[in-house]
């Protein structure tokens, strides 16, 4: 029954009732409106692994960021979509574009892989729709964000962990590596594995790359995983660097190194943070496959009211939400999501109603996010994530991992804190690493000989006195070889086994060096043990040790002998020598003369009488048959030291004389280079040196003569075949050993590298047989095998005649006799003048004026002497004043 709402009072009432109802329900809905358009929202879409533990972490610190704004925001709100990643990267396409078209979204974020991202990226590019991607950055060329505008990257540079495996690697000295990687587009479009290589360029390098598929495309995963794992076995380097992994693909590649034996001794296996920043949570069973492995963990800091806040907060609601999992606390993955929310959150603050309609203003206010988040700075430039980066080492032991310390890309190595200033020195940062195997010491990274499977050695069969195979069966045996080089290797493995045994197993070769050095380079063996040179050319392909022994090159070729001379006599001493000899003997006449002729009556007489004593007397002292007296004591001094000149003279003269009388001296018969190239001589090589190819490039030399064994050289001479041979030190020493007496050495010499030992590129056993070498050196153990060997210099060959002798070997002798000699005399005249001053009658003339009656009688004894007749006697001058 209508009511009926015109005449009555009750009527009336009843109507305006019903009118304040309705008004009042108008106003509820106009303030609903009001309130409706005062709260606006921004969408977001994230895209999610929503069943993995990464997912999982995402999630719940998505939730917890837009829940914690929505609480303190009145007039705005964040509303989250989750989407599930789908195992094929493409159906990102769909989802992506789902959430922008029913649920108008304004933003992405999420994305599993960078792959998935620049899928999302290019669906966002099309709608102007912003990206946040959590993946690790693939790509850091500056075409990037002109492809992508609308993608933001929040993951850092992978360039930077990329650093810290070089420091890693470098520091320890680690001369070749093996990357492994899932190929989900990771590296395919990336610049990181080049970045690797010349990070390591100056130290390692790579000996293999193994890109394994995606896991989600693998039907067996376990086969092919353990077929792939096969071929790393074949590899000599046994460092083992996990760029980048799904943990599905990871856990199967550990397990089946395992079981392969490549987590044994001296084994290196560093997995980057793909891996690392899931081993918090990750199955015990993962752990046991990866017992001393080095891990990169992405740093954050654990101690700031925020982390903690938050960190309370996940526990409690991680849970509630998945009781089944055992560790509860946020990781790095739950940060990076919690602030790609925060980075949203404000911009949405700073622009406000304008960040739905607008876009490109979203895009722009998200990109100049300028905070501190838990995850770090977080701040952008070109789309990417800009800070230096800071990654935690750790070393994974029994059933967890410990810490080892932190790096960052400032301060490199430290122990505690990023604040602190790293050392630089590994060897102290790592040195509590528990290594695979229970090793204690560092890994060589390579793979070791076994006492099973022996390091396989070539040997040269005969190259005397250094390789000597002694062939007693079939089967060759480390007793059937002898020589200097078999003998120092031996010596080298002792000193080896202080820190580790080295098996190994000497095999003959028939061939030249170069072919041997070739053979190491192949892998058909391990390393070279022989007389072998280090050239340029072969170190680009093998590795040497330090030289054992010098190796110069100088030409040798026979010898003639000097003619004997008429006057060979006087070749004992040089001229200069017979010279002086002469001068000081007639010096000492003079002396001996003018001493003793004022007394001794045997010396006076006629000038001839007196020069024939005098000098008959000295002549003769020469044979010591003088039978003069001699009265003063002054020429008794000058005659000893005289006579002592004498004899050590007379003694040189006789041993030269008779070394020049009874060796042969020896000249080359081909004087040097420049007459074999005018002459077009030919000239012998060694088959098995490397010196034909340095005659004929080098030296330009074009008749060159190969000779199988460097003993027929005697022959090729004798026939007159070669003019000249060129061996290497080492084997010139040997031969002239044989034949000092017809051959010699002469030109120039030419200097290479030395004898070394030869290991395959990158081999750390070349590093230590270096260091042993050189203990070797040290003790003074390699000289004494030289002499054992005779490789030495031969105390009885000498191909040089005796020089003739100079007079810088005599001259502080000479030099005694005249200054003994002058000083007699000198003190003699004074005597003389103290004399003739005491019988002077007149004592008031000095000293000077008595010289002046002295020196005129002793000048006309001189003059007497030398016009003949005897010496006027002395007489005294009486001068009065």
């Amino acid at each position: 029954m209508p009511f009926d709402l015109s005449s009555s009072k009750a009527g009336s009432k009843v109507s305006g009732f019903l009118s304040l109802v309705l008004a009042s329900f108008l106003f509820a809905i106009c303030l609903g409106l009001v309130v409706e358009a005062e709260h606006s929202s921004t969408n977001i879409g994230a895209i999610i692994d929503v069943d993995s533990r990464v997912g999982k972490e995402q999630k719940m610190a998505m939730i917890m960021a837009v829940q914690n704004f929505n609480n303190n925001s009145r007039n705005h709100r964040l509303k989250i979509y989750f989407r599930k990643t789908s195992e094929d990267p493409v159906q990102t396409v769909s989802t992506a574009e789902e959430l922008i078209g029913r649920k108008q979204v304004q933003v992405i974020i999420g994305t599993r892989t960078w792959e998935e991202a620049a899928l999302a990226a290019d669906v966002g590019k099309k709608a102007q729709v912003p990206v946040l991607s959590l993946a690790a950055a693939s790509s850091t060329l500056p075409s990037t964000q002109n492809r992508w505008p609308f993608l933001v990257q929040m993951a850092t540079d992978s360039k930077e962990q990329i650093n810290c495996i070089a420091d890693i690697v470098n520091s320890y000295h680690w001369r070749k590596i093996i990357t492994i990687h899932e190929d989900n587009s990771y590296f395919a479009n990336s610049e990181s594995h080049i970045t690797l290589s010349k990070a390591l360029e100056n130290v390692s390098s790579i000996e293999y790359d193994l890109t394994l598929p995606p896991f989600y495309s693998l039907t067996d995963p376990k086969r092919y995983v353990r077929e792939e794992v096969a071929k790393l076995k074949t590899k000599q380097s046994r460092v083992f660097i996990v760029l980048q992994s799904s943990l599905p693909l990871a856990t199967h590649l550990l397990r089946e190194a395992k079981e392969n034996g490549l987590m044994g001794r001296d084994s290196v296996w560093i997995l980057t943070d793909s891996i690392s920043d899931l081993l918090d949570s990750v199955d015990p069973s993962f752990i046991s496959s990866t017992q001393g492995a080095i891990g990169i963990k992405s740093y954050y800091s654990e101690s700031n009211r925020h982390f903690l806040d938050l960190k309370d907060q996940f526990r409690k609601n991680f849970s509630w939400t998945y009781p089944d999992e055992v560790n509860l606390d946020p990781g790095i993955h739950a940060l990076k999501a919690y602030d790609s929310i925060t980075a949203i959150a404000e911009a949405v603050k700073e622009l406000g109603m304008n960040s739905t309609s607008r876009p490109k203003l979203l895009l722009n206010e998200i990109q100049s996010s300028n905070f501190i988040g838990l995850s770090g700075e977080i701040r952008f430039h070109g789309g990417k994530l800009q800070r230096k980066s800071t990654f935690k080492i750790v070393n994974i032991v029994n059933t967890t991992y410990k810490e080892l310390g932190i790096w960052s890309s400032k301060f490199g190595f430290s122990e505690r804190s990023v604040e602190e200033k790293g050392s630089g020195v590994i060897g102290e940062f790592l040195s509590s690493v528990n290594w695979p195997g229970e090793l204690d010491r560092v890994p060589k990274g390579w793979a070791m000989p076994t006492a099973a499977d022996p390091m396989k050695i070539g040997v040269p069969e005969n190259h005397l006195p250094f390789t000597i195979w002694n062939k007693t069966s079939n089967e060759s045996n480390d007793n059937e070889f002898d020589g200097f080089c078999i003998k120092l290797f031996e010596e080298v493995v002792k000193e080896l086994s202080k820190c580790y045994t080295l098996h190994y197993k000497f095999v003959p070769f028939n061939g030249s060096h170069n072919e041997l050095v070739e053979n190491v380079r192949n892998k058909k063996f391990a390393a070279a043990v022989g007389d072998i040179t280090i050239l340029t050319n072969r170190s680009k392909s093998v590795e040497f040790t330090l030289p054992f022994m010098e190796s110069d090159l100088q030409m040798m070729v026979p010898v003639k002998s000097e003619p004997q001379m008429a006057l060979m006599f006087v070749k004992p001493f040089t001229r200069n020598m017979w010279m002086v000899t002469l001068a000081i003997l007639f010096y000492t006449m003079f002396v001996v003369w003018f001493i003793e002729h004022q007394t001794n009556e045997e010396f006076k007489g006629s000038r001839k009488h007196q020069l024939g004593t005098a000098m008959w007397f000295t002549f003769s002292s020469l044979f010591f048959v003088h039978k003069e007296k001699i009265k003063s004591n002054y020429t008794k001094l000058v005659v000893v030291v005289w006579l002592f000149v004498v004899l050590v003279l007379s003694s040189s003269y006789k041993a030269s004389l008779t070394s020049m009388l009874t060796v042969s001296r020896l000249e080359p018969s081909v004087t040097g280079l420049d007459l074999i190239k005018s002459t077009n001589a030919s000239v012998g090589v060694d088959n098995a040196s490397f010196v034909k190819d340095y005659l004929r490039d080098v030296l330009e030399l074009k008749n060159i003569k190969i000779i199988s064994d460097y003993n027929k050289f005697p022959e090729e001479f004798k026939r007159e075949s070669i003019s000249a041979a060129f061996l290497d030190a080492p084997h010139q020493k040997v031969f002239l050993n044989e034949h000092c007496k017809d051959y010699t050495v002469t030109g120039p010499t030419y200097s290479f590298g030395g004898l070394g030992f030869v290991f395959q590129k990158g081999s750390p056993i070349a590093r230590d047989v270096s260091e042993a070498i050189l203990t070797l050196m040290e003790t003074g153990r390699i000289k004494e095998l030289e002499n054992e060997y005779h490789l030495g210099s031969s105390d009885n060959c000498s191909n040089s005649g005796t020089e003739s002798l100079s007079l810088k070997s005599f001259w502080g002798l000479f030099l005694v006799s005249v200054a003994i000699s002058t000083l007699c005399l000198l003190i003699y005249i004074l005597e003389l003048l103290k004399k003739k001053s005491q019988d002077s009658q007149v004592h008031s003339y000095d000293l000077a004026q008595n010289v002046q009656g002295v020196l005129p009688d002793t000048m006309a004894s001189l003059a007497q002497f030398f016009h003949g007749g005897r010496p006027k006697p002395l007489t005294r001058r009486s001068t009065f004043t």
